[in-house]
Parts: structure tokens; sequence; C-alpha cells
């Protein structure tokens, strides 16, 4: 375990500039692995829905986040992106104490346009797989680098 007793070793608390969204939904933990980044997060009581599993919404956001941020990240420098389109399936559920991974997979990147893949895992039960298509876009007055 490294810098909480209650994460996975190598991964370090990932700090976004300019994102209370994201401070909202994490902490967010990331992990060099190969040529990519793998985005975690530790389920809480506040991310779980009425029948007691991480809430659908709170794992397509976990989704859309890791696949903005790693798209990003893949561009020296960091280029933002938004979502142009989302697609979520849901394979099984997550429940409180669950460490869930982001893994994302790019497919293409264009000048403009980015196609990936992500799918959360815990252990090695994926649960959901998310398919997203991301455009490059400047910030908007002056704002840090990019939200993911």
């Amino acid at each position: 375990m490294s810098e909480r007793a209650d994460i996975p070793l190598g991964f370090k608390e990932l700090r976004r500039a300019n994102s209370r969204f994201l401070s909202s939904l994490g902490p967010l933990y990331a992990k060099d692995e190969g040529s990519g980044v793998v985005i975690g997060l530790r389920i809480e009581e506040r991310h779980l829905n009425t029948r007691g599993v991480a809430h659908g919404g709170m794992l397509v956001t976990l989704a859309d986040s890791a696949l903005g941020i790693v798209i990003a990240m893949l561009r020296t420098p960091p280029h933002p992106m938004v979502t142009v389109n989302l697609t979520a399936d849901f394979a099984d559920v997550a429940r409180e104490g669950d460490w869930v991974e982001a893994r994302v997979d790019l497919q293409k990147m264009g000048k403009r346009l980015a196609f990936a893949t992500c799918h959360l895992w815990v252990g090695d039960r994926r649960i959901l797989r998310a398919s997203g298509i991301f455009a490059h876009l400047p910030p908007a007055g002056g704002e840090g680098p990019f939200e993911g």
C-alpha cells in the first residue's frame, strides 16, 4: 500500500487544478502502467445508491473522467478534451470499500477527435465498459490546462 493504507501500491493522488467537480468525486489516484495511466478510486458510502452499490451515474462519471484525462495526457503538452459522445454498458456492481480501476484503450487520435474505450475493474471483475469520442477544445477564459 502507498500514501494511505487503503490505496494500492504505486498509486498517487491525482490533483486536478480548477476541478471542484472531480474533487467531489474523488480523491482520484493515478499510476503509470506501460504506456498509459490507470485511474483508481476507493468506493465510499457517498458513492452508493439506495440499493447499497456504487451509483451507475458515478461509475459513468469516473469512466468519462478517466477517458478525458488519459486522452489529454497522451499529447505533449496535454490538450484539453471534451466529451462528444459516451456510451456505457454495466456488467457488474462495485460495493463500498471496493477499489475501482479505470483502464483506457485509445483506438484513434486525430487532430481534433479521439476515440477510446474505458473498462472499470474491481480486481479481476470488469464492471463497466464505456466508449467515447472526445474533441480537442482550448480552455475557456484562461482556466487550467484541461478538465478531464
